[in-house]
């Protein structure tokens, strides 16, 4: 019998993974699992540095886990449609399996590989693996797209319960394929090789999402709905850059969750419910806007007056110098673990959007190269989110003030000590240059918070004049 191609993507799991679990109900023993890497496709974005880290270490967490059920994870790299096509005639394959994807470009890759298949006799079917919800599911009354996030979850849970998880296969086998070096990619850094804090932080893989899935359902749940907010404890689940790749599903973390609440915790696994819709929903935004990383979601913005940085400017929020506590925590943290707390992710957005008055594109480009989980949907649809200009946006008169946020959510300076350590010393850890004597080696405030802030309400009231 011919062989059944299975081509993963943001889906790298054996469990709950539908295209899988269909390719071995075919009655034939020879499949062939494929990943193809591809940044040469009309469109595609190209991966920044830290998801390219994690994309490395989660394929060959994969590879070892189907090389231990006896098959191949094959690895081929190019324009994704060209090379699952040259498959089909390299190996004789008649049916070629994967789980959908959501992106423009990506779906302009399947929908043209669809009709190659249909047209040479190959039988290529799509699955719902990675959303609970697929866009067009879930529709206004007026049967558009939801632009608001507390009616669209509201209309997700008037839907059937996601479906259960599917198992994983004992066993898996086919034929053996020439495959491509992983490490040929040069997907790891090297000059510099800032991956250290990466690799003290995170198990990418399977395994490793199923490890942060018990340890949150089995401790830090609990008090989910408030310390989600304290970016000094363990508060959130940090599951993000594992649903990311894929590496677990949605409809696992639904069940999983859904079977630990209990009258102790069932108010903060609802919150955390919602938080796993905010996914969903940032997912339905880029369905249904595919320029949602480059252009104004909402168009009036395309005159606002953002303002060019300085490159001391700029390069102090990158780098954790702004001489604000609580931004240069956040930036740090992101730039040593490849993951930042989402309260401190807000507000350093703010700043940069309202107090520096940069375009939101420039942070999202930042994020993009540097978070774990950067991905094409949640980033920019949040930056989107802070600069006022997205679905469901934050008010434009909303400017976080990083001193009373980190007083408010960080008030003992633990997360500020932690990575600022010029400060676990400091007098006045939320505002040191108010301290008789300013820590020596901490830079002064790169602006001024008032000034600052009123200049950004007078650009916006500008906008709402026009």
């Amino acid at each position: 019998m011919a062989p059944t191609l299975v081509w993963l993507r943001d889906d790298l799991r054996l469990g709950d993974n539908p295209a899988l679990t269909a390719a071995l109900q075919c009655d034939n023993d020879d499949l062939i699992i494929c990943f193809v890497f591809d940044e040469k496709s009309p469109g595609i974005r190209p991966l920044g540095g830290a998801t390219r880290w994690w994309l490395h270490h989660s394929l060959a967490s994969l590879s070892r886990a189907v090389t231990a059920l006896g098959s191949q994870l094959v690895l081929r790299s190019g324009q994704a449609g060209e090379v699952i096509r040259g498959l089909v005639a390299e190996t004789g394959a008649d049916r070629v399996l994967w789980n959908r994807r959501y992106a423009h470009p990506e779906r302009t890759i399947d929908a043209e590989l669809k009709s190659w298949c249909a047209d040479n006799g190959v039988e290529a079917t799509s699955y719902q693996a990675n959303l609970l919800f697929e866009p067009w599911q879930v529709s206004t009354g007026a049967g558009g797209p939801y632009k608001v996030f507390t009616p669209f979850w509201r209309a997700c849970m008037g839907q059937p319960e996601p479906r259960a998880p599917l198992p994983a296969p004992e066993r898996l086998a086919g034929p053996t394929l020439p495959s491509e070096e992983l490490s040929s990619w040069d997907l790891l850094p090297t000059t510099p090789d800032w991956a250290a804090g990466l690799q003290e932080q995170w198990t990418p893989g399977e395994e490793g999402a199923w490890g942060r899935v018990n340890a949150f359902l089995d401790g830090s749940v609990e008090g989910y709905a408030a310390n989600r907010d304290l970016p000094g404890v363990e508060g959130t689940s940090r599951l993000s850059p594992h649903l990311r790749f894929g590496e677990i599903s949605p409809f696992q973390i639904w069940h999983e969750s859904q079977a630990a609440t209990n009258g102790a915790v069932a108010s903060d696994i609802k919150v955390f419910g919602s938080e796993v819709g905010w996914r969903e929903f940032c997912w339905q935004l880029l369905y249904h806007n595919t320029d949602l990383a480059t252009q104004n979601y909402r168009r009036e913005f395309d005159g606002f007056a953002w303002q060019t940085p300085t490159p001391g400017e700029l390069g102090a929020w990158q780098r954790g110098q702004t001489g604000y506590p609580l931004i240069d925590a956040g930036m740090r943290q992101l730039w040593d673990t490849g993951w930042m707390h989402n309260r401190v992710r807000m507000a350093t957005a703010s700043f940069l959007i309202k107090n520096l008055m940069v375009d939101w594109r420039v942070g999202e480009q930042w994020f993009w190269d540097t978070l774990v989980d950067a991905d094409s949907a949640s980033n920019p649809a949040n930056w989107q989110w802070v600069a006022g200009s997205g679905a469901d946006a934050s008010p434009y008169f909303r400017i976080f003030n990083p001193v009373t946020q980190s007083k408010k959510f960080d008030s003992g300076g633990i997360y500020l000590k932690r990575f600022v350590p010029e400060l676990r010393e400091a007098a006045n850890v939320h505002e040191p240059w108010k301290a008789a004597q300013p820590p020596k080696d901490y830079p002064a405030p790169v602006v001024d918070l008032a000034a600052t802030r009123e200049r950004a309400l007078s650009a916006y009231q500008d906008l709402r004049a026009d």
